[in-house]
């Protein structure tokens, strides 16, 4: 039987999701709690693979058991014996061909930026020390619907058939000295939205135009993008299935 998790994480103290020698990762410390809980190996397939340090507000994961579970129960037990900064909100029975990764129709992110320094946002938000036009940065996200290969936005070598994703929304909002980013795609490239808003920072900060932003997103060259805006003000915010409803 197939179940999904439905669950959020704090990335701050792991070293992304995915399972990796020598480091601690999310995928990793449910695995083991479910382990110990259901006395049997298992193994979890998630929706994504954030990197290290970046959050989750909402992530999936499916795993599979050969006996019927009681889903509150186990709830209640997995957050029990997680770290605080992972939480489970549900479990879902699914059908057995049902995948956490591939069946995704869509997916949303957040980046959050702090125009002043704070003593408290430095671990959820990235510190933007200079002003930022965000009216340029905002006319820059209609570009963005123009194009369907963000092979320039990717990080390299990565094992992705295509760079080609579909963003469906895209776009700025400020509120006092803090500054988000929506972002809303069938699917992304690895290190995407951190390089889109770096490239997105470099139009705010006057350094490039938006005919210059065109022809790197044509040019297919991470080299000619902007930098990697750091991890921690990444979120992961909704994925959606056809067959879940909320």
């Amino acid at each position: 039987m197939r179940y999904f998790l439905f669950l959020s994480y704090r990335g701050t103290h792991y070293h992304g999701w995915q399972s990796q020698p020598n480091a601690v990762t999310v995928q990793e410390t449910i695995e083991k709690a479910l382990t110990l809980l259901l006395k049997n190996p298992t193994e979890i397939v998630g929706a994504g693979r954030t990197d290290s340090g970046v959050h989750a507000r909402e992530m999936y994961a499916h795993f599979d058991v050969e006996n019927e579970l009681h889903c509150p129960t186990l709830i209640a037990k997995l957050n029990s014996i997680l770290p605080k900064d992972i939480a489970i909100h549900n479990i879902i029975k699914v059908e057995n061909d049902a995948h956490a990764r591939f069946d995704a129709t869509k997916r949303s992110y957040e980046y959050h930026i702090h125009l002043q320094k704070s003593a408290f946002d430095f671990e959820n938000s990235w510190y933007c020390k200079q002003p930022l036009d965000v009216q340029k940065m905002n006319a820059a996200c209609p570009v963005l619907f123009e194009y369907e290969d963000f092979e320039c936005f990717s990080k390299k070598h990565t094992d992705v058939h295509t760079f080609n994703c579909k963003i469906k929304e895209a776009h700025w909002q400020q509120n006092g000295d803090k500054l988000v980013f929506t972002i809303v795609a069938d699917r992304f490239l690895r290190n995407m939205v951190r390089a889109i808003v770096g490239t997105m920072v470099d139009i705010g900060l006057g350094k490039i135009t938006l005919e210059d932003f065109r022809k790197i997103i044509e040019s297919k060259n991470r080299s000619q993008a902007g930098f990697s805006v750091p991890a921690q003000g990444l979120y992961l915010t909704k994925i959606e299935y056809d067959y879940i409803k909320k």
